[in-house]
């Protein structure tokens, strides 16, 4: 039996190391390519734990952490994630801004990636004053000889969920790419209005 349980801010401690072992493990397939490590893990996560009204949301199969997403409101992000959106004149005030949504293979498919957008949406609302959700994702040429035959990326999910990708709004970030060390990858934007509860 799964089950999905939410934490906020600095609560989620006890889970820490296996979410960041998590995230290692998902991103280092295709599209992200990642080659992950602990310390990385730990700065990156440190900005989630400090905002008390960011949101984990990890499914567990008995101990195992399975699946995590996380979101924040975008003015407790760092300046890479807010930057972009100052540029265009959207209040960063305005925006709760979703982390990611990692889950092993063979957890897919069960309908937890729309939990992972209802709950993180509805902690959005909660929360008030906010008039826009967001997340980003890495860009990749279509024809990257990397691509794995027959993927299907997420832009049909994420597009019947209401978002709707801005390609002029974007950031850029490094990591440890598999066999080519730290490179830069440019991720855009998608944005969806937040409706009232």
């Amino acid at each position: 039996m799964l089950r999905v349980e939410t934490y906020t801010g600095a609560h989620v401690a006890p889970h820490l190391d296996r979410v960041a072992a998590l995230r290692i493990a998902v991103f280092r397939d295709w599209p992200y390519l990642y080659d992950g490590d602990a310390a990385y893990e730990a700065t990156y996560l440190a900005t989630y734990t400090r905002s008390a009204r960011s949101l984990f949301v990890l499914v567990f199969d008995g101990d195992a952490v399975v699946g995590a997403s996380t979101a924040l409101p975008l003015a407790d992000e760092t300046d890479a994630f807010r930057a972009p959106f100052a540029a265009h004149g959207i209040g960063v005030d305005d925006v709760f801004y979703f982390g990611e949504s990692v889950l092993l293979p063979a957890y897919r498919g069960r309908g937890l990636g729309h939990a992972f957008f209802d709950r993180r949406e509805a902690h959005a609302r909660a929360c008030g004053g906010f008039r826009t959700t967001a997340f980003c994702a890495v860009q990749r040429d279509a024809n990257d000889p990397r691509r794995p035959p027959g993927h299907r990326d997420n832009d049909a999910f994420w597009t019947k969920r209401g978002y709707a990708r801005r390609d002029d709004l974007a950031c850029e970030l490094p990591w440890n790419e598999l066999d080519r060390g730290e490179t830069p990858h440019r991720l855009a934007f998608w944005l969806r209005a937040l409706e009232p509860a």
